[in-house]
């Protein structure tokens, strides 16, 4: 074949006052007179103008999607990156030339940095604060601290090291004023004064909110009588000690400018989950003007703002790190309650259109599109950490990554994993003893009973009540005889026997059968949620993409079990007809096997029939693998939920219970049906009205007298036990005080009890 020769023609980029960029061979811009040109072969096919930026964005996706040039000709061409080519291409495909003309970033004009928090960077510099911890106090970037105040000439804080964990909320305190508000400094939420004077106007901080001025409208009370719902600020300590304010700035900064910024936002949706208001949509048969009381603001926060808030925290990407974080807290606060730690997974039912995977849902007993969350409850059956599996993944796949999990917020403490029989693997069990975790759960499969003559009765008095079981004791072998365990099996009154399996030896057998049958604690736990918060609801239908490597059965095996259980069962029906005209045979007519066969021909061809198709799908089933990755099944199904927003709102709910649960821990040696009527007695109190009245250094909470007084005194001591924690209200210097009122001085408008003919139920 001829050598193809390339003409040397004479190419001149300036020709007559006109500016040439050559794209490819083909393919050339030209500009003249603050116009360009782009031409293909001599033809002209777009004209834009120099300072049109979208038309100049049109004229690069034109070029690469009409195949006159490769992205890298056109990026080099117009002066830009190839990754800026391929998102002005993504950008027209979704929204075409609307889309060139936005732009993301920064608005024009805009403070990147308030005039409040300037001040507060310039003021903590001149204290001596380092860049970097001042960053970490306001939840901002060290380049804008050093934008603001220079470089840093310090690198630590007296009292606080540059790598030090979040510092702790003050709980239990008896400093006096001074001392209190300093420790009130070194929490990690911003203080600011509101421009406004009148709690129920706060004209002037909304105002300044929409000029990009404010992050957070700092709480404004008044003196007001009968708030409803004001009861629910009894919680606000144990919620302001989980560390979720603290915690929460650092990883999220800041969602403003807004009037509602991060503390108002998660303040709001932790009240609700304690007002039993289980979705935002119920916040439109709320008076919102009440709500905001409680808050400290002219009006609380409605449904789109609400909604609005968490799809921007959820954007943020933190819902896990907060939860990890959150955990690491509970467990410094209350590490006694770890040694045994139950894990369970919890499955909410998908209702949409999507195709998504599917999990078994236990008490429907079917296998529905979900998604499932596995949680790790501490002893008491208190919520302590949950995670969400990827494509519902079963407790033997997600137990290795909850256990290390677990060892990160426990350190080396020894620890026992209580789980039911959907964790059930001696491999998996060997593996978590070797990591130093011990393990107890149901025994699985089939296994010899025991002779009822072997039980022994055993009775002991366990977390404060007596038990008693009929047990037995022996050790077992699996993996071939090198995992030996221990089972402690109990005889039921019916002559169940329920083997227990452990590798604790160290512990009496009640004592094991106890802590295994306490695993009904994280049951219980889930149908509270369920009940009392809507645990099971779905907060987000979107959808991301999924992992189209992931592996999933194969849909075609399936079909062909389908196949194989329809053609086992016609062999069966024909081999039952042949066996009962083989019964009836009259032997006098037909004695031998060739006359009987010949008589019936037909079920025996029949027969051979069905038998042939049964081998042939088998044969065919042999050939199909178990297994195939998600994306040669079907497009549709390479996508999963985002489970950002619903990981969320599982934080709240558990923050919000694990505070109802310390109040019920207070109320227990003041109220002798604590465990009986605890949570209910607690919830009217949440419920309840309650006056605000509001000094220099404190804002007073005054409960009214509940419907008996051994309840009224029992609520009175728990508020004794507040009071002496020293909690500030979140975004205030302003010191929580409780007071229950009583009948003889109750000279407030209290409203009476709701059934106040009822009997007493303590």
């Amino acid at each position: 074949m001829a050598e193809q020769h390339v003409l040397d023609l004479p190419l001149p980029e300036h020709t007559g006052g006109i500016e040439t960029i050559f794209v490819n061979a083909h393919c050339q811009i030209q500009s003249v007179e603050g116009q360009r040109l782009v031409a293909v072969r001599g033809l002209p096919i777009h004209r834009f103008a120099v300072d049109d930026p979208v038309a100049r964005d049109y004229a690069m996706v034109l070029i690469v999607e009409a195949g006159h040039a490769q992205q890298n000709e056109v990026a080099a061409a117009f002066g830009c990156d190839v990754r800026t080519v391929r998102r002005h291409q993504q950008r027209y495909a979704e929204g075409g030339m609307a889309a060139l003309a936005t732009r993301s970033g920064w608005r024009p004009g805009k403070r990147r940095i308030s005039r409040t928090r300037a001040s507060t960077i310039r003021r903590l510099n001149e204290q001596g604060d380092s860049n970097r911890v001042i960053a970490r106090k306001l939840g901002i970037d060290e380049k804008a601290v050093r934008k603001q105040v220079g470089p840093s000439t310090r690198h630590t804080q007296v009292g606080l090291l540059e790598d030090s964990p979040l510092p702790e909320p003050p709980v239990e305190t008896d400093d006096t004023p001074e001392s209190a508000e300093h420790s009130a400094e070194d929490q990690d939420w911003s203080f600011g004064l509101s421009a406004d004077t009148d709690s129920t106007d706060r004209t002037m901080d909304r105002v300044l909110a929409k000029l990009g001025m404010l992050d957070d409208a700092p709480p404004l009370f008044g003196n007001t009588s009968a708030v409803p719902g004001a009861g629910v600020l009894v919680a606000l300590p144990f919620l302001v000690q989980s560390g979720i304010f603290q915690v929460s700035k650092k990883l999220y900064g800041s969602i403003g400018p807004a009037f509602y910024g991060l503390r108002t936002s998660l303040l709001t949706l932790l009240l609700m989950a304690l007002w039993r208001i289980k979705r935002p949509e119920w916040l439109k048969e709320r008076d919102p003007a009440m709500l905001g009381r409680v808050l400290g603001l002219d009006r609380a926060p409605e449904v789109k703002t609400l909604r609005r808030k968490l799809t921007r925290l959820a954007a943020l990407g933190q819902a896990e790190r907060l939860g990890k974080e959150l955990a690491r807290l509970r467990v410094e606060q209350r590490g006694r309650a770890m040694g045994f730690l139950y894990v369970d997974g919890h499955v909410r039912v998908y209702h949409g259109k999507r195709t998504l995977p599917k999990a078994h849902v236990a008490r429907m007993r079917l296998a529905l599109p979900a998604t499932t969350d596995y949680w790790v409850n501490d002893k008491n059956g208190d919520p302590l950490l949950v995670i969400t599996a990827e494509a519902n993944a079963g407790l033997v796949k997600m137990l290795p990554l909850l256990t290390k999990e677990i060892r990160a917020l426990v350190g080396e403490r020894k620890v026992t994993i209580v789980f039911d029989r959907g964790g059930w693997s001696p491999k998996l069990f060997q593996s978590l003893m070797e990591q130093g975790f011990d393990i107890l759960t149901y025994r699985k499969g089939k296994s010899k009973a025991i002779a009822e003559k072997c039980f022994e009765r055993r009775r002991a008095k366990l977390d404060g009540y007596w038990v008693t079981y009929l047990l037995h004791d022996k050790a077992v072998r699996f993996l071939g005889g090198k995992l030996r365990l221990r089972q402690v099996t109990r005889l039921s009154d019916d002559g169940h026997q329920t083997q227990v399996i452990t590798s604790r030896w160290d512990l009496r057998d009640i004592e094991v059968a106890h802590r295994m049958f306490e695993r009904w604690r994280q049951e219980n736990y889930f149908k509270y949620m369920r009940e009392e918060f809507l645990l099971d609801a779905l907060t987000d239908y979107q959808i991301e993409p999924d992992d189209p490597t992931r592996t999933v059965p194969n849909p075609a095996r399936r079909a062909q079990d389908k196949k194989i259980r329809a053609a086992k069962a016609e062999v069966t029906k024909l081999e039952q007809e042949f066996g009962a005209a083989a019964m009836d045979n009259p032997e006098t007519d037909r004695p031998t096997m060739r006359g009987f066969k010949i008589a019936h021909g037909k079920i025996g061809k029949r027969l051979r029939t069905a038998r042939e198709l049964l081998e042939t799908l088998y044969a065919e089933r042999r050939g199909l693998p178990a297994r195939v990755e998600v994306r040669e099944t079907s497009d549709d199904a390479i996508i999963k939920l985002a489970c950002e927003r619903q990981h969320l709102t599982s934080i709240i709910k558990m923050v919000a219970y694990q505070a109802e649960s310390d109040l019920l821990a207070l109320l227990q040696p003041h109220y002798s049906r604590a465990t009986q009527e605890g949570r209910t007695l607690i919830h009217e109190v949440l419920a309840a009205p309650a006056d605000l009245k509001v000094t220099k250094d404190e804002l007073r909470v005054t409960l009214g007298p509940l419907s008996a007084p051994h309840r009224t005194l029992a609520i009175q001591r728990i508020c004794d036990a507040l009071n002496e924690a020293c909690i500030d209200f979140p975004g205030t210097r302003k010191r929580l005080r409780y007071v229950v009122a009583t009948p003889r001085h109750r000279g407030m408008a209290f409203p009476g009890p709701s059934h106040p003919q009822a009997p007493d139920q303590g």
